[in-house]
């Protein structure tokens, strides 16, 4: 027997609590490696996280819905990344940023037992944005991609739109 469905479908209030969800992500301060610090561009003044919705990193998991694994993850790591996405609050999204949080990177080699080869082995993620160390233009993209996940569309909508010269539209 399969669980009674809702009693009322609220189409138009679910789709502005998602709009809500997307536009206003909390991202954890957390990073790992030389990832960390391409993250940390990303919330300075050219690159401006702000404008996107996901201005403020919270210190603490359950102030955050948006874990964004920047960097190796070690063994010995593994458990700490494990219990912050516990601790974390629900609805809840990781962003893997980096090659070594995709898939252990340069130190994924046979001799190495040390290094987890893919975040996604721990816990669930989202979103992968891919470089060594990704540029922060790549995690403003990755963040615009979680944020169509969550709620169906692209946001915000293209910035600097102006009508070209003599054509208004």
């Amino acid at each position: 027997m399969t669980a009674p469905g809702p009693l009322m479908r609220l189409e138009l209030a679910d789709h502005i609590v998602r709009l809500c969800q997307a536009n206003s992500l909390w991202p954890m301060t957390f990073g790992l490696a030389c990832c960390a610090i391409e993250m940390m561009a990303v919330g300075m003044a050219r690159f401006d996280i702000s404008r996107y919705g996901a201005e403020v990193f919270r210190p603490s998991p359950r102030q955050s819905d948006l874990m964004i694994v920047a960097g190796t993850v070690n063994k010995k790591m593994a458990e700490a990344v494990v219990t912050l996405y516990e601790q974390m609050a629900y609805p809840k999204w990781v962003i893997a940023m980096g090659n070594c949080a995709i898939s252990g990177g340069p130190f994924a080699v046979e001799g190495n037992y040390t290094v987890v080869e893919g975040v996604d082995k721990l816990i669930p993620v989202d979103v992968y944005v891919p470089g060594c160390p990704p540029r922060p233009e790549g995690l403003i993209e990755g963040i615009l991609k979680l944020q169509e996940k969550i709620s169906g569309s692209r946001h915000p909508f293209p910035q600097n739109r102006h009508p070209k010269k003599g054509k208004i539209s």
